[in-house]
């Protein structure tokens, strides 16, 4: 159970929990609820465990509801719809639409191992998310074990559906403490057309930050990406791609715009980088080469957690405040004495600031933590958010009321504790609730 205790954000505080169950269908997760609903029992549902805020980590006596087992895909091309189950990794929903000349467009840089279940729970985005959309834009139905038990089948394989409440957007997100998802329906796409690629690195991030207001403030690139000092060289560390150490940012950005209109506006991307102060831009149309640069983006957080233990942020903003932002938690790096990576989905706003420590240096570790709060009160304080797509999880729960405020906080207990009275779902996560009543249980009577 030791392997099912934390996600990827490696949560100090995980506890250990009563029993792990490996579930195979709804059914499974019904039983396993019902169970736990008349003894009181916590559940934390857990998908592949990539997640990086918290959201799966184990709880003292809690059953762990896996759906790494569940892994079914089904395609129809002839309403490009896709009917997958919550195992699934986003990897692997990409492949089987593609064997159709279909694409599902989210993607986080973790798509090779993160499931769509986390996807779904997290309403994850991705790198190509400032064209085509985030999770949400793509779920069209869901199939949730409530609390009590009941299995309910909201939305649907249609691409216009408006009556009653828009319940299946509520579980979107909801990090497993409204129900447990076992079944997704997602639309899928046309294939994208290959892309063409533009690299401009900068002497400064002030320069880069506005490149980017500006290319987002035209035109609608299919890739905005950025990347800071530090995780340049933590990924040059591990590429040896190439790539200009001595910059202070990096932009990648393509588009997948049809024929000319491509090379059009890659040229004006280039054309805004310059006049920005950029100091080497390069551009391809070869999708391998292209592909190589997106792959040192994808790597960026693996890499630098090669260079110490980390706390990883999720931080957004208006994009007019990047630059406040950015060059913000610059200061506090050097304030606090901790090395902060940055990379972003650049045209959202979206910053992954990544706060790096010695963990054996208890004094670092301390100012780490103090750096990481700092960071998250900058970007509320320049109209951002605490979190775009890794979710609350119990890492952020500190500043959630802060952010939404006494009324709207109060509103979200409310349709908390009208799902789940006992509150069984993921005790712990997102919403700072009294955890679950757990009564002591004999596991081979219960399971009986």
């Amino acid at each position: 159970m030791e392997a099912y205790r934390r996600d990827r954000a490696n949560d100090p505080n995980a506890g250990m929990p009563l029993a792990v169950v490996r579930a195979r269908s709804t059914e499974d997760v019904q039983v396993v609820v019902r169970i736990a609903a008349s003894r009181g029992v916590p559940i934390v549902p857990r998908g592949a465990g990539s997640g990086l805020s918290g959201g799966s980590s184990a709880v003292d006596g809690a059953i762990i509801v896996s759906l790494d087992r569940m892994r079914s895909i089904d395609i129809d091309p002839s309403t490009r719809v896709a009917t997958v189950q919550p195992g699934a990794f986003n990897a692997e929903v990409k492949a089987a639409a593609a064997t159709h000349g279909l694409w599902y467009p989210p993607d986080p840089s973790s798509f090779e191992f993160c499931s769509i279940g986390g996807n779904v729970a997290t309403n994850a985005g991705g790198l190509c998310c400032v064209k085509y959309g985030v999770t949400t834009d793509y779920v069209l139905g869901l199939t949730v074990v409530l609390a009590d038990g009941r299995a309910v089948r909201l939305g649907g394989p249609r691409l216009k559906d408006v009556a009653g409440l828009s319940l299946t957007k509520l579980f979107v997100g909801s990090e497993g403490t409204l129900g447990i998802i076992t079944e997704v329906i997602l639309r899928l796409i046309p294939a994208q057309l290959p892309p063409t690629t533009l690299v401009a690195f900068f002497p400064t991030l002030g320069g880069a930050t506005a490149a980017v207001l500006a290319i987002s403030s035209r035109m609608r690139p299919s890739m905005l990406e950025f990347m800071d000092r530090t995780s340049i060289n933590a990924v040059e560390d591990e590429t040896r791609m190439g790539l200009d150490r001595d910059a202070a940012a990096v932009l990648i950005v393509q588009t997948d715009e049809p024929g000319a209109h491509a090379a059009e506006q890659i040229a004006k991307v280039e054309e805004i980088c310059n006049q920005n102060g950029a100091s080497e831009c390069y551009s391809t149309d070869d999708p391998e080469e292209g592909e190589a640069f997106i792959h040192a983006r994808r790597v960026a957080i693996p890499s630098v957690e090669k260079k110490g233990s980390l706390l990883l942020e999720d931080v957004g903003v208006p994009l007019p405040r990047l630059g406040d932002l950015v060059m913000g938690i610059e200061r506090i790096s050097q304030a606090r004495q901790v090395p902060i990576a940055v990379i972003a989905h650049a045209g959202d706003g979206n910053t992954h600031p990544l706060l790096v420590f010695d963990p054996r240096d208890e004094e670092q570790k301390a100012r780490a933590e103090i750096a990481y709060g700092e960071v998250m009160n900058l970007a509320t304080s320049l109209g951002g958010t605490i979190t775009g797509e890794h979710g609350v999880g119990r890492l952020k729960r500190p500043w959630l009321p802060g952010y939404l405020g006494e009324d709207v906080l109060e509103l979200n207990m409310r349709i908390k504790a009208a799902l789940d009275p006992q509150n069984i779902l993921n005790p712990g996560a997102v919403l700072a609730e009294q955890p679950a009543v757990v009564r002591e249980v004999d596991l081979a009577t219960a399971c009986h």
